[in-house]
């Protein structure tokens, strides 16, 4: 994994989550497969496995172009811009 220049536009330390799972998903009634959270602002989203598609709306809606994955045991990030894990 290489390090993109947006991540080291990012907040340090990391926002914290505004949410303990998407509310997007919450407000669909829909469940959530897996989590993201964004590191620009804290927003919680879902995954694109997920019927919403909530955390790359979030990267359409914002421009805000890192998130990481918000599930236990899980550390990695995905950059939007770049197309890549970072």
């Amino acid at each position: 994994m290489s390090e993109c220049r947006h991540v080291a536009e990012l907040p340090r330390p990391e926002p914290a989550p505004l949410t303990g799972t998407c509310p997007e998903c919450l407000a669909d009634r829909t469940h959530p497969v897996h989590l993201r959270l964004c590191l620009a602002c804290g927003h919680v989203g879902c995954c694109d496995s997920s019927p919403g598609r909530h955390a790359s709306r979030h990267f359409r809606d914002t421009g805000h172009p890192v998130m990481r994955s918000f599930e236990p045991d899980e550390d990695w990030r995905w950059c939007f811009v770049d197309g890549s894990i970072v």
